[in-house]
């Protein structure tokens, strides 16, 4: 297994010092030959650190006086209630959610027995981006069983917010049946649409909500930008 590149790591380590709340949105980071000698490296290895948050949009450097702490990773809530709109403005930041496609087709397998219905069952298919600020943190894809749900591709159109769509036809509420999270490296595609290098950190999150019945209503996979998101697990 190929070790993680050392300016990554100090990249992570900052990262993770930002999330944490070592350091404030506005402060100034460490000097690069501070962070050299904390981490025993040169200045050229912290540059290239630096310069990768900076990619990410997490630091802006600043002539002659530093480099800053441009944004806080968003913290975002996994649990059994959790809405989009509401868990961002929580966190002090502006929702926003930009759509990519609407689209109906047949269900492959993981779709169809998540949803409980045949295979090549017709799914309304909602891709998106999710926004903090104005800046990329998820791509998402939920997916909706057509038949119960024959109308939600217009209400997605009309709310761009699955929660009011969801309610337009006739789901007054719903909450979460799982929640499996894994690691990985973003593709080419994901990196495009999150604004971040090709092999960038990210979690892939697979999920399943359910009516107040217990009848899944959605699917959804989702990608979030491993450095700009906190996701912490809680019970509502």
């Amino acid at each position: 297994m190929s070790k993680t590149p050392i300016w990554k790591s100090i990249a992570l380590s900052l990262t993770s010092d930002i999330a944490e709340g070592r350091y404030g949105t506005g402060d100034r980071l460490p000097t690069e030959a501070q962070l050299a000698a904390q981490h025993g490296v040169n200045r050229h290895t912290v540059r290239r650190a630096l310069s990768e948050m900076a990619e990410q949009g997490l630091v802006l450097p600043r002539r002659g006086a530093g480099v800053f702490v441009a944004t806080q990773p968003t913290d975002y809530p996994i649990g059994k209630r959790v809405r989009y709109h509401k868990s961002i403005s929580a966190s002090g930041k502006i929702p926003g959610k930009t759509i990519l496609s609407l689209t109906t087709r047949a269900a492959d397998e993981a779709e169809a027995d998540a949803l409980q219905i045949a295979q090549c069952d017709a799914v309304h298919v909602y891709d998106g981006l999710s926004l903090a600020d104005g800046q990329p943190i998820a791509l998402f894809q939920s997916i909706f069983p057509a038949v119960r749900l024959p109308n939600i591709l217009e209400a997605l159109q009309d709310t761009n917010s699955v929660t009011k769509a969801l309610h337009r036809c006739g789901v007054t509420d719903y909450t979460r049946m799982s929640t499996r999270l894994t690691a990985r490296a973003a593709t080419a595609t994901q990196a495009l649409h999150l604004r971040l290098p090709q092999g960038a950190p990210v979690l892939f999150s697979v999920g399943i909500n359910a009516d107040l019945e217990g009848l899944p209503v959605e699917y959804g996979r989702t990608v979030f930008a491993g450095e700009r998101v906190t996701l912490t697990v809680n019970d509502e």
